[in-house]
């Protein structure tokens, strides 16, 4: 996440915005265009008037999103426990910026916070059930995984040699014979059966709280059809004791698909270096495994 005060950013300000409203959607063009409080990394993020938002992506990497959840995004809803975000308009390049871009419904919601969530234990029984309900919803000619869901939903070995290098440099402060171990049976293990959905960045930014409980679900940029095991690492991420073993309870899923959960935290912990989820992956995979 980032501060909204640094307007601009990957060349992207409210001036934009306004200009490219204002060529494409002109019914649109006297809404107030102001940058959101909390922004991603992947897409900036502009509020219109009080209804809608402009999402534009920072990066090309990230422009697959745009058609994906244009499509996907209405078939899913209905099924889903909370609300995710709605499609309204899909922008074209113009103005100098040189991708499509979305329109999206506001969704009214806080950051999901430690502090703002009013019990955690529901709050994990919450995730649960969204993931399942994603993962219920009939997967048929959705999105398969690959280089739109940066390669989540598929197996972890993608990531193999950045998980090697990050355990060469990391060496001394972490136990890295035991992160190895905890890698290794990520790889050990596969999905072998049919696709399902998942999200692919479970994760607090994405989560919106209102009156303490989980409201919103966004940002699917990520999300696609496969391994449903990237989904259980806010596991590591968010939650801790009690409140890590009511979400295992309440989502299920097998011990190979925990084990490659564990993988994928190992490693964007690694690369990231964020030693805290390091240790808790690796006791978890003592305690489990």
């Amino acid at each position: 996440m980032t501060d909204s005060h640094q307007d601009g950013r990957a060349g992207i300000d409210a001036a934009l915005v306004r200009r490219l409203i204002g060529q494409q959607f002109p019914q649109w063009a006297d809404l107030p265009v102001t940058p959101v409080k909390i922004d991603g990394w992947d897409n900036r993020t502009y509020r219109l008037g009080t209804e809608l938002t402009a999402r534009l992506p920072t990066h090309e990497s990230y422009t697959a999103a745009i058609d994906k959840e244009h499509e996907w995004l209405p078939v899913l809803a209905p099924y889903l426990p909370v609300a995710i975000p709605q499609a309204v308009a899909k922008g074209s390049p113009g103005e100098g910026y040189p991708f499509h871009w979305a329109i999206r419904r506001w969704i009214d919601g806080e950051t999901a916070t430690v502090d703002n969530i009013a019990d955690l234990d529901e709050f994990a029984r919450s995730i649960a059930e969204f993931i399942l309900a994603l993962q219920s919803v009939d997967a048929s000619g959705g999105p398969v995984a690959g280089a739109h869901s940066f390669y989540r939903g598929g197996p972890p070995e993608y990531y193999h040699d950045e998980t090697v290098e990050a355990l060469a440099v990391l060496k001394g402060r972490i136990d890295a014979d035991l992160a190895r171990e905890v890698w290794d049976a990520a790889l050990a293990t596969s999905w072998d059966r049919p696709p399902v959905w998942f999200h692919g960045d479970i994760a607090s930014g994405n989560l919106l709280v209102r009156e303490g409980r989980l409201s919103a679900v966004i940002d699917f940029g990520t999300s696609g059809v496969g391994d449903p095991a990237c989904d259980l690492v806010i596991a590591y991420t968010f939650f801790a004791g009690d409140s890590r073993e009511t979400f295992r309870a309440a989502v299920g899923q097998d011990r190979g698909t925990w084990a490659r959960a564990r993988g994928w935290a190992l490693w964007k912990a690694l690369i990231t270096t964020d030693l805290p989820v390091v240790e808790r992956v690796l006791a978890d995979h003592k305690l489990h495994s």
